[in-house]
């Protein structure tokens, strides 16, 4: 009787955990999965959507084979490994900054605020903020430049040499913040012995960063950096906001050059094979930072 008994509470706990998690499991199966595995197969595809289903035509590897005699996109995956280079940017700005925050700075909590604001607002707002800063005659930018004696500044945003720089700014200013809470997290659980040893040793402030800072913030760094790469290949909202991949596709990335072929050219089957093509990209990408992680991570 005990046994069948406590077979029965078993059970239901077990039921119970099902049904806890099956809501969450359903909408990851329906709104995740399932797309992801129809992405997949329309990518072998011509079809426009909005013909219908009946419209479907397989045409096997002929999408990518176009891809990579796409001009457009060439560009787009060339300005996206130009805008990686953001993450790195961010991390030493970031790891810098978390520093002098927690050792140097009163009022930690009021720069942690100040810091995240800009992660936590809204991109469309940030994005017209700093639109008012760089517009070519009138924002403060400019004004301020031509004070200091430049005649000509540059055109920042409508500028082909200088779009893609000024998003990448953008870029840094917006993610500062959050990669600062996650560092300063970091070096509050660096055991204070280590830097108490190295002063009686004689280490000086640039040997007790690169010696024990630098090393106890590798999980940190490289958990940051794998997110950071991640993130930098799916930016959208602040080229849709600002340039819509202009001028001259200067600042035209895969993601928005995909959102512009499926919903725009309603080419969703050539569209689906940039989206196969970014995963196996920030795939390989990933792939090759964890083999990398085990000669400079330490844990």
């Amino acid at each position: 009787m005990k046994g069948k008994k406590s077979l029965g509470i078993s059970a239901r706990e077990t039921l119970a955990g099902y049904m806890f998690v099956a809501p969450l499991m359903i909408g990851l199966i329906v709104l995740t999965l399932i797309p992801v595995v129809c992405s997949l197969l329309l990518s072998f595809t011509e079809w426009n959507f909005v013909a219908g289903y009946g419209a479907i035509k397989f045409v096997g590897f002929d999408n990518f084979i176009r891809l990579f005699q796409d001009d457009v996109f060439i560009q787009s995956l060339l300005n996206n490994l130009v805008f990686i280079i953001t993450v790195p940017i961010t991390l030493i700005l970031s790891l810098l900054l978390s520093i002098l925050i927690d050792k140097h700075v009163y009022f930690k909590d009021g720069f942690k605020v100040v810091y995240f604001l800009p992660y936590i607002s809204s991109v469309v707002a940030v994005a017209m903020v700093w639109q008012v800063l760089f517009h070519p005659s009138l924002g403060p930018v400019n004004q301020m430049l031509m004070s200091f004696g430049i005649e000509n500044p540059p055109k920042w945003l409508a500028d082909i040499d200088y779009a893609l720089p000024s998003l990448m700014m953008i870029q840094v200013w917006i993610m500062l913040g959050y990669n600062i809470i996650i560092y300063i997290a970091a070096l509050q659980s660096i055991p204070k012995d280590l830097y108490e040893a190295a002063d009686i040793d004689g280490a000086g402030t640039w040997v007790k960063f690169r010696q024990i800072t630098v090393p106890s913030v590798s999980p940190t760094t490289f958990f940051l950096l794998v997110t950071g790469i991640i993130g930098s290949f799916k930016v959208f909202d602040l080229i849709q906001v600002l340039t819509q991949g202009g001028p001259a596709n200067s600042t035209n990335v895969i993601v928005y050059d995909l959102y512009d072929t499926a919903f725009n050219q309603l080419k969703t089957g050539y569209a689906s094979s940039m989206a196969l093509l970014l995963f196996l990209i920030c795939l390989a990408i990933t792939a090759g930072q964890w083999i990398a992680q085990k000669k400079w991570v330490n844990y």
